[in-house]
């Protein structure tokens, strides 16, 4: 693995890899057990898109790892002025160790890759978002103990998360039913991917994808960069909420995930959010040691 671009070019190996290495350093932090794996290393964080935990998440796990974090907006940037992505990338390349970088497209993240000579990883694009959803599997399996043969719920609109978290359950033995309403699909190439597996299934009704569920996620309707469809969204989501009447079609004991920030009673009730919350925050928490868990992977001289 020299990058993480998407979760389409990782194998279940990888993944799993990735997520018994999340446990690890999980548990070296949770007991003040050193592991500066990174020292004397710099990672570069570019933001297009504003975060909370993408920064706060990375920037502290590249201290605890004994490296640091540099936090470049694009308006600090060239890149921001018209630069090409392949020469802000050659040059970058020459001071950092790795580069995160948060944005709209895809092709940007790829265009680092191609043409810088570090580990580059996606902090999140309009495709895809792998740093949230390996967390979110991390979390899965602390809560189950187990990933296969687990029925995973995706209620809401087909987005990065919905693109990613079908391919992440599915590479790691997930069966993955999603609802989603019409115009709203999932992307082209991910449906694609998941027609070879048996356990997918893309319905429009959120009550035929709840039944028998062991984890329910949701999003929110309208994603950074969609404000101005937020009206026409809320009329197109009508019904496709986390509430008591798709949790009574879950398994007992389900796992209700959201990767935040949540709008309650659109995509969630407020009363399902709280009672849930523990599951939602360590999930949140979680960004912190999946991505050490990367950073370490592609950046420490000796994995």
């Amino acid at each position: 693995m020299k990058h993480l671009l998407k979760l389409l070019d990782l194998s279940t190996d990888e993944i799993i890899d990735i997520l018994n290495l999340a446990d690890q350093l999980k548990y070296e932090q949770k007991h003040g057990i050193p592991h500066n794996t990174l020292r004397g290393m710099t990672l570069g964080m570019i933001f297009q898109k504003s975060s909370t935990r993408t920064r706060v998440s990375f920037e502290t796990g590249m201290y605890q790892l004994g490296g640091q974090a540099l936090f470049l907006s694009s308006r600090d940037l060239q890149i921001g002025r018209g630069e090409p992505v392949q020469d802000t990338a050659r040059v970058l390349s020459r001071y950092l160790n790795g580069i995160m970088i948060r944005t709209f497209e895809q092709s940007e993240v790829e265009n680092l890759a191609e043409y810088g000579n570090i580990p580059i990883i996606n902090g999140l694009t309009d495709f895809c978002h792998p740093c949230q959803v390996l967390a979110d599997l991390q979390t899965v399996r602390e809560y189950k103990n187990k990933l296969d043969g687990l029925k995973f719920c995706y209620i809401g609109d087909g987005n990065n998360m919905a693109n990613s978290l079908t391919v992440g359950c599915l590479k790691v033995g997930m069966s993955v039913s999603l609802a989603c309403p019409e115009g709203y699909h999932p992307d082209a190439k991910v449906l694609e991917f998941a027609k070879d597996y048996p356990n997918f299934k893309l319905v429009s009704d959120p009550k035929e994808a709840a039944v028998d569920a062991d984890v329910l996620y949701t999003d929110v309707w309208a994603s950074m960069g969609q404000e101005g469809e937020a009206e026409k969204r809320k009329k197109a989501f009508v019904g496709y909420q986390i509430n008591d009447e798709i949790m009574k079609l879950a398994k007992s004991d389900a796992m209700v995930m959201h990767c935040l920030p949540a709008h309650r009673e659109e995509e969630i009730t407020a009363k399902v959010f709280e009672q849930h919350a523990n599951e939602i925050f360590d999930e949140a928490e979680n960004r912190l040691h999946a991505q050490k868990a990367v950073m370490v992977r592609l950046m420490a001289p000796e994995k």
